[in-house]
């Protein structure tokens, strides 16, 4: 299961908010905030760590890492559980609401006595917020639009943390003696963005060892329901999981059946009728004999029914099967055909790990090229000038020289500014090698301010890629009001690439706009955004994301060969 970092960096992220929320010091709620990112991305399990060798992480000073021993040791920490009952609940609950910061929900609280998301909805409705300073018609706008995103989000988690706990669940189960096979199924293997609850499968001759074994395992808080083909737990973080354990010979129909969508298995079973056959989770059966044709894997079931494999994250009712019908299903891209990340940030801004560390860690993926993408300035709490990053430059340059078999690449995350301008002016630009450009600040720019401004940021001729286009933070944040389509056609005619950040906070660009910008002839880029060596691997969330809109290798610019990358580069370097 998820190890002690990630609770403490939740515990910390926990008490920089209670801070900003009751006013108190900003740079303490700061330095709560990068201890936090700081442990979540420490590469060592921090349960390990006594109070001399949490002060070791970078930003973790000698009041946070006794906090966090003590936390580690008694599962409390006194001066945060009095800050956290000094404000009430619902207050908590309103900075849940994806753009309601802190600030703005207290003064709901004081001002109009708003606790809870519900009262907040009537209040808006009624216009209560416009007198507020601070607070407006397109404030109100916002926050309705944040409310939205949290009641669709419910108890949804994200796919990494989803990912995290199935993966473990997985290992223990086929630690079993009598596993057969065992995977996790539902939408988290379709690498849906956020997950419900998790289906996990087992294919063995006796249920009962399984069933048992699930809710006894450490990290199962509750028993919903136990039976001998399924049984349900709630882990001790709230998630529920479902496990179903099926005849080997059935193990093909099950998955298939039970990784869904729902809209796809509707599909699959018109088919199958009007073949006359019966499909269900135990099998391909003749309608009138009941013969089972197929069940063992999930390639019988697709070919008899006269399809082709195929892959999980297509299987949402989107046309794969018109597609496999006419063998047009796309060769979907793998993270094995990735040769290299081309954003990445290191503690020369707000990464955790050096330039060395996180070379070292790209190096050790197999990779044939790496970019380092820093800040630039305009992104003031990074400090950055033209002296440190030309002196990053010379170390990665130095470094490029010690490598053997992956190249370097010295590039920077720009700021998108207001009117589309950028951090550096055009011949300091020409001295990186690449250079991604995002937006960080005014997300509340109008529809048509958004559009002119991101379109400028593509026309630069020394941005070769947008990073995290629509710069949503699932559940936390909504993306940018702008016309996507527009900065699609954009994107193709200036050559841009689209990123798809592979933070499983971001996953942006999302499936539904990849679909969209590729009918554009639009290149993308997954790039792993890491802060942290435990980040990199983060691009098999981008892939994911990917191969749900349908993309081949030829349409991702960092699968592409050094030579062919480098023209691409070049072009951007006029």
């Amino acid at each position: 299961m998820a190890r002690a970092n990630e609770d403490v960096e939740a515990l910390l992220q926990e008490y920089a908010d209670l801070i900003a929320i009751t006013g108190g010091d900003a740079f303490k709620a700061r330095a709560y905030e990068k201890a936090a990112r700081a442990i979540g991305g420490h590469p060592a399990d921090i349960a390990q760590l006594d109070a001399k060798g949490l002060r070791e992480i970078p930003n973790v000073g000698r009041s946070i890492a006794d906090k966090i021993v003590e936390y580690l040791h008694t599962g409390h920490v006194p001066d945060i559980e009095t800050t956290r009952a000094a404000i009430p609940a619902g207050v908590r609950e309103l900075i849940r609401i994806p753009g309601l910061g802190p600030r703005k929900a207290m003064v709901l609280y004081q001002e109009l006595g708003i606790s809870s998301v519900e009262a907040l909805q009537t209040a808006i409705e009624e216009e209560q917020l416009r007198d507020l300073k601070g607070f407006g018609e397109r404030t109100e706008e916002n926050i309705l639009h944040g409310i939205s995103l949290l009641q669709k989000a419910g108890s949804r988690i994200l796919l990494g943390a989803a990912m995290d706990i199935a993966e473990q669940i997985v290992a223990d189960m086929s630690r079993i003696p009598g596993c057969v096979r065992c995977t996790y199924a539902g939408s988290l293997r379709r690498m849906r963005e956020t997950i419900g609850d998790i289906d996990i499968l087992v294919a063995a001759d006796r249920s009962a060892p399984f069933m048992t074994a699930l809710a006894e395992l450490p990290y199962t808080g509750e028993v919903i329901a136990h039976g001998a083909k399924k049984t349900s737990v709630r882990t001790t973080t709230g998630l529920q999981v479902d496990l179903r354990v099926l005849p080997p010979a059935s193990w093909g129909a099950g998955l298939q059946y039970f990784t869904g969508s729902k809209g796809h298995n509707i599909r699959t079973r018109a088919l199958a009728v009007r073949q006359g056959l019966k499909l269900s989770e135990y099998g391909l059966f003749d309608a009138e004999s009941g013969e089972n044709l197929a069940s063992e894997t999930e390639e019988e079931i697709y070919a008899r029914l006269g399809l082709p494999w195929i892959p999980p994250p297509l299987r949402e009712d989107r046309g794969e099967i018109a597609a496999a019908l006419q063998d047009e299903l796309p060769a979907l891209l793998t993270e094995r055909d990735l040769r290299g990340d081309l954003h990445t940030h290191t503690d020369l801004t707000d990464g955790l790990a050096s330039l060395e560390d996180m070379i070292t860690a790209a190096a050790a993926r197999g990779y044939a090229y790496y970019a380092v993408t820093d800040h630039a300035p305009d992104l003031a709490m990074q400090r950055m000038t033209r002296e440190k990053i030309l002196a990053q430059r010379e170390q990665v340059r130095a470094l490029d020289r010690t490598m053997h078999g992956m190249r370097l690449l010295h590039g920077t995350e720009l700021n998108i500014g207001p009117e589309g301008g950028l951090d550096w002016p055009d011949d300091f630009l020409a001295g990186f090698d690449l250079c991604v450009a995002s937006v960080h600040s005014h997300f509340n720019q109008s529809r048509q301010d958004m559009t002119r401004r991101i379109i400028r940021a593509c026309e630069n001729p020394y941005v070769a890629v947008i990073g995290h286009p629509t710069t949503r933070r699932i559940g936390k944040r909504p993306g940018v009001d702008a016309d996507f389509d527009a900065v699609f056609e954009a994107c193709a005619r200036t050559g841009t690439a689209l990123e798809i950040n592979a933070h499983p906070e971001r996953l942006d660009l999302c499936d539904e706009d990849i679909l969209r910008a590729r009918q554009y002839g639009v290149k993308f880029v997954v790039n792993s955004d890491a802060h942290a060596t435990t980040h990199l691997p983060y691009v098999r969330y981008g892939v994911g994301t990917a191969q749900r809109g349908w993309l081949t290798k030829e349409d991702v610019v960092n699968t592409w060969p050094w030579t062919r990358l480098r023209r691409f580069l070049g072009a951007h370097r006029p």
